[in-house]
């Protein structure tokens, strides 16, 4: 086991070498013409400011719930979740700078080349930053948990400085108050930084496409500089923290059910085989995280030597193919490696594998095939390149009414296929190896996550570079370019959300198996008693209170930055004789942001918590349930609606339905279904795979205590 450990190590200080390394070469490029230099020097400025501030109050909530769980819970469990908190905050805040530095330095190599080839690089050198980031520093915090506090697994008993508490596994304590350090960060972002960049995007589109038919991006508009910002806040270090939080989910529900697994069968088991057993299925899931992040760097890799064309699309899926690839190739032999040399007949007869070593692979490989197709149906829903979102931008001429119903249909049908192979991947991973196979199916679709979020993150430093390279008023063509790595990056960011949704699924439904497992010998939930439907149909309610609660404050948001943007863009202005004040409009998406993302963000953490408290563990159980089952498809209608949404105002937008460009009555009904679109696929339909998997975190982590203290028994 330590063996693995020590290799999973040498892996990651290997990422953060080329981080630093990629880090120092952004930094080290020039940023262009002065005006350029500026204007991302606002930006820059803007990003840390609200990150500085809204870090603030995360840091404030983070030491109350340390203490909270060292003092009451479990001694070293506040520290676990420092720790989380901690790697978490420092991936967003590096993926930030990065991309504040790479945004630039992008639109200027653009302008200087007129390279499409030239300028990706650069771009996927600043996202590069962000996702391996994600996996390295996620990786290293829960492999120094396991290797700091992780040494006790006998014992049941664990309790806090002021309080004991029977029945509590200081193990899995650590490891998921772990966990929900790097969620409840995730959440903060997710609903702060969606708040802040979609209230500035809606608001810039109202008044710059539909109020005064001026151009994307146009700087006379000061909600464009706030949404450059967003760009930052949001769909970099926003997304850092979400995937790494998924990424740290699923090897935690591995590693809880191990250590379930191996107290399960510790009075019927063979001793020796058994300790054998726990010690590889423990060290399993770390390897092959381990090892797909070296899969990612050599992808990365790859695609930085790589030359590339006037179609980067294909280098990029290639790097995506061989990070998977390898990943998948390593997951086989480390199975090998550490089940081989169990007794086959323990692992079928005790454990329930019915394909021996292979099956944990196997159900790697469920994961990993899952995710990738469900990346591709959320491509075909929302790409130009494919009939639905065609069609919905053909239908604009007949008004925005067409287009938000056509727009949801397509969103409620692209749905159901995804939501099937989740079914399906979860029924077979769980035939092949239990509760612990389900657990390593969510971890395939994430393995390779520092290659997808750095393909993810490409996309919103190509799409600051246009909006520099318009407001900077750069040659035509440099926009061009950097309107071809913005399309590519609008289909790698779907991809990404279906891997996110994808994965929450498989994690979500691991941690409830984990939460059941903690309260019950049988790991059985009763999902006829009235309790546990009570509980799910109050879950499934609080998913849409939920969302409503985040669409309401975007919109809310909008309107006050709209208004304010109308008051700024006097004829001075318009005529360009006058500099609009950004500084005032920055400040107020940062404190509409700040201010709506406290109560949104604690709701996920103390539903079950009173549930808990008031109705008891079967009711929790029932909660997460409900809430799984809504959110799933919820997520999923979301973001892909979104997306088509969004994609559909682009095909107008380059000219392809003849007779309807830009300014035309079919390009204002297509930007209304893009403002619909945009809380949807980049507010609610992100938060929602993090509220689910926050709530089972949460649960895992306080059953011990719901078990002890229940008002309603």
């Amino acid at each position: 086991m330590t063996a693995w450990f020590g290799i999973t190590l040498a892996v990651i200080a290997c990422a953060i070498v080329y981080v630093a390394f990629n880090y120092k070469r952004i930094v080290s490029l020039p940023e262009g013409t002065p005006e350029m230099a500026e204007m991302a020097g606002i930006i820059r400025s803007g990003a840390n400011t609200f990150m500085k501030t809204e870090y603030r109050t995360i840091g404030i909530v983070v030491i109350v719930l340390a203490a909270v769980f060292s003092l009451f819970v479990e001694k070293t469990s506040g520290i676990t979740f420092l720790m989380g908190a901690l790697m978490s905050s420092c991936v967003c805040v590096l993926g930030m700078r990065s991309a504040t530095f790479a945004n630039v330095r992008t639109a200027n190599r653009a302008r200087e080349t007129m390279s499409i080839g030239e300028t990706v690089k650069v771009a996927l050198c600043g996202g590069s930053i962000s996702g391996l980031s994600v996996q390295a520093f996620g990786l290293l915090g829960l492999v120094l948990v396991l290797l700091i506090f992780g040494n006790v697994r006998h014992g049941v008993t664990g309790g806090g400085l002021l309080a004991g508490l029977e029945g509590v596994n200081p193990t899995i304590m650590r490891i998921s108050t772990y966990s929900l350090g790097c969620s409840l960060v995730a959440m903060f972002n997710r609903v702060a930084g969606g708040n802040y960049t979609k209230a500035a995007d809606i608001s810039a589109d109202i008044l710059a496409k539909v109020r005064n038919d001026l151009p994307e991006d146009d700087s006379r508009v000061p909600n464009v500089i706030a949404d450059f910002i967003g760009d930052n806040v949001n769909d970099i270090a926003g997304n850092c923290s979400d995937l790494l939080e998924s990424f740290v989910a699923t090897i935690s529900a591995s590693l809880m059910i191990a250590v379930i697994l191996f107290q399960q069968y510790q009075a019927t088991a063979d001793a020796g085989l058994l300790e054998t057993m726990f010690g590889a299925s423990i060290s399993y899931p770390i390897a092959v995280a381990g090892l797909g992040l070296l899969s990612c760097l050599i992808g990365l890799g790859f695609a930085a030597v790589k030359k590339m064309g006037d179609n980067p699309s294909f280098e990029l899926n290639l790097a995506t193919w061989i990070s998977a690839g390898l990943t998948l190739i390593c997951s086989f032999i480390a199975a090998f490696v550490v089940f081989g040399k169990v007794d086959p007949a323990f692992l079928k007869d005790t454990y329930g594998w019915v394909a021996g070593w292979a099956s944990p692979p196997v159900c790697v490989l469920l994961g990993l095939a899952s995710g990738v197709a469900i990346g591709s149906i959320t491509e075909y829903y929302t790409s130009t390149e494919y009939k639905p979102t065609r069609t919905l931008a053909e239908i604009a001429p007949e008004g925005e009414a067409f287009v938000v119903t056509k727009g949801d249909a397509i969103g409620s049908r692209s749905v159901l296929i995804p939501v099937v192979l989740i079914g399906i991947s979860l029924f077979v991973s769980g035939k092949l190896a239990g509760i612990y196979g389900v657990a390593l199916a969510a971890l395939g679709m994430l393995a390779f996550v520092g290659a997808t979020v750095s393909i993810d993150a490409f996309g919103p430093i190509a799409d600051n570079a246009g909006g520099l390279a318009e407001s900077c008023h750069l040659d035509h063509k440099v926009r061009v370019i950097t309107d071809k790595l913005d399309a590519v990056g609008n289909t790698t960011a779907a991809v990404g959300k279906g891997f996110a949704i994808g994965s929450a699924a498989f994690a979500t439904v691991s941690l409830i198996v984990s939460y059941v497992g903690n309260y019950s010998a049988e790991m059985t939930l009763n999902i006829a008693s009235f309790v546990v439907v009570a509980g799910a149909i109050i879950g499934g309610a609080l998913v849409e209170y939920f969302s409503a609660m985040l669409t309401d404050n975007t919109i809310e948001s909008a309107k006050l930055m709209a208004d304010e943007g109308d008051r700024q863009l006097t004829p001075e202005v318009l005529a360009g004789k006058k500099t609009p004040d950004y500084n005032k409009m920055i400040a107020i998406a940062a404190s509409q942001a700040l201010k709506k993302m406290l109560v949104p963000s604690i709701l996920a953490m103390v539903i079950p918590v009173i549930g808990g408290f008031v109705f008891g563990v079967e009711f929790v159980g029932g909660l997460l349930i409900g809430a799984t089952i809504v959110a799933i498809p919820r997520a999923l209608f979301m973001g892909n609606s979104g997306g088509a949404f969004d994609n559909a105002k682009k095909y107008i937008e380059s000219g392809a339905l003849q007779g309807h460009g830009k300014g035309s009555d079919a390009h204002k009904a297509a930007v209304t279904g893009d403002t619909i679109g945009d809380t949807r696929k980049d507010v609610v339909g992100v938060a929602l795979d993090i509220f689910i998997k926050m709530m089972s975190t949460v649960a895992n982590t306080l059953v011990s205590v719901f078990k002890v203290i229940t008002l309603i028994r």
